[in-house]
C-alpha cells in the first residue's frame, strides 16, 4: 500500500505561480511512475504530468513550458511547478503512482483545489 497526501493548492491570479507537492508513505520513487492529474467542474479527469522511476518526465502539451514535475528522492516527495497559471488551469489536481511508464497507477492522493482566479 502507499498513502498520497498533497499540498500547496490555492487560490492565485491568472500569470501567477504555485507549487504543489505529493508526500509518498515509503520510499518509492525508484520503482513506481509518479504523476499528476487534473479534474476541473464537468469534465472529466484529464493527465498534467509523469516522472518515471529512471527521472525521466512527460507532460500533457496544455501546460507543456509553463510546469515542471520534479522529485525529492530523499524526502519521498514529488512537486508540480507551476507558473503562468490561467483560469482553464482551475481545477482539482490529484497526485497518482503506478508500476507502469504508462496510464494512471493504482494510488491516488486526495486532491488539492487549485483556484486561478482574478
Amino acid at each position: 500500500q502507499v498513502q498520497l497526501v498533497e499540498s500547496g493548492g490555492g487560490l492565485v491570479q491568472p500569470g501567477g505561480s504555485l507549487r504543489l507537492s505529493c508526500a509518498a508513505s515509503r520510499s518509492i520513487f525508484g520503482i513506481y511512475t509518479m504523476g499528476w492529474y487534473r479534474q476541473a467542474p464537468g469534465k472529466q479527469r484529464e493527465y498534467v504530468a509523469r516522472i518515471l522511476s529512471g527521472g525521466n518526465t512527460n507532460y500533457a502539451d496544455s501546460v507543456k513550458g509553463r510546469f515542471t514535475i520534479s522529485r525529492d528522492n530523499a524526502k519521498n516527495t514529488v512537486y508540480l511547478q507551476m507558473a503562468s497559471l490561467k483560469p482553464e488551469d482551475t481545477a482539482v489536481y490529484y497526485c497518482n503512482a503506478g508500476r507502469s511508464p504508462v496510464g494512471a497507477g493504482m494510488y491516488w492522493g486526495q486532491g488539492t483545489q487549485v483556484t486561478v482566479s482574478s
